[in-house]
């Protein structure tokens, strides 16, 4: 009796601890997205004034996030958030190409693109997530999952159906930009479980890299010397410094919320992204709201809610 009575209370102990454990998860996932969610859309609107208004160079402003995300990562490594883990550098170079793709070509379609364009071109990374995930590693979605999908993509593509103005080499940087995104946020899922590292210290190696790749590039394409010399002013270099800072806060939430859960749910949290985002412009600035629009707006939301509750 007395070692039954210890069996089940060892049971309901385990059994309790990992329902904590799992609410603990649940919580920092939801603190992950929502902070993905305000920097991102914080560094859009950051990075579409530098590009516009002050004639930012876009590979270099990559550059300046790259090398900004790497020190204060070390920072926190000095500070003992993290530890490094030895890793072979050989197997970073896929990611960090990646990145380098993922990070100027999405640059360069926000630079090329109005914002609406933008958004309604990263939408169509969730299907070529998917189909990445099904053809190179064999990984299938449940039926239900699927049709999670469907709403968001027929929603957000309602958004902006009427009003998008494409031009030849935006709609090139959105696309060939959306492919390797596609393969970057699968990539990061695979690595950091292929080699057993957390979101800071896969982003610890792969920062340096990809600056190092991208700094040959920049020298040639780009009017460095310029810059330097350029006269700056207070009210164009804070924007600057909060773009470098808000930069490592994205992609520390990109790493953690896709090594935590999947490249999906994070595309999920990038819709839902994009929801707020045209809601804000309408409550905010008035921007028009076709009956279109508002309706794939309730369809993405419903998209998004459906694939919670799912995956829950």
């Amino acid at each position: 009796m007395l070692t039954t009575i210890i069996a089940t209370s060892g049971y309901l102990g385990r059994k309790y601890m990992g329902k904590d454990e799992e609410s603990k998860k649940t919580i920092k996932t939801g603190l992950a997205v929502c902070l993905n969610i305000s920097v991102s859309i914080s560094i859009v609107l950051i990075n579409k004034w530098l590009y516009t208004s002050v004639g930012f160079p876009n590979m270099t402003l990559t550059l300046m996030h790259f090398i900004s995300t790497f020190f204060c990562l070390h920072v926190c490594q000095l500070l003992g958030v993290f530890s490094v883990k030895k890793v072979p550098l050989i197997s970073m170079i896929p990611l960090a190409l990646c990145f380098c793709g993922f990070v100027v070509l999405t640059n360069l379609s926000l630079e090329n693109n109005s914002v609406g364009t933008y958004q309604v071109a990263k939408v169509m990374t969730t299907p070529c997530v998917l189909l990445i995930q099904y053809h190179y590693y064999g990984k299938s979605v449940n039926t239900a999952t699927l049709l999670t999908v469907i709403p968001i993509i027929i929603g957000v593509i309602l958004n902006f159906i009427y009003d998008i103005k494409f031009n030849l080499i935006g709609t090139a940087y959105a696309v060939i930009g959306v492919v390797v995104t596609s393969f970057y946020q699968v990539l990061v899922g695979e690595k950091q479980k292929e080699l057993q590292l957390n979101s800071m210290q896969l982003l610890y190696y792969q920062a340096p890299i990809s600056a190092i790749i991208l700094f040959f590039p920049v020298l040639a394409f780009e009017p460095v010397l310029q810059l330097v010399y350029r006269s700056w002013t207070l009210a164009a270099i804070i924007p600057v410094v909060c773009s470098c800072l808000i930069a490592f806060a994205v992609n520390l939430s990109i790493y953690w919320i896709i090594g935590n859960t999947s490249a999906l749910t994070y595309n999920m949290a990038g819709h839902l992204k994009f929801c707020l985002t045209v809601a804000a412009g309408f409550f905010l600035f008035q921007d028009p709201l076709s009956a279109n629009q508002l309706f794939g707006l309730v369809l993405t939301l419903a998209g998004v809610v459906a694939y919670s509750h799912v995956r829950s």
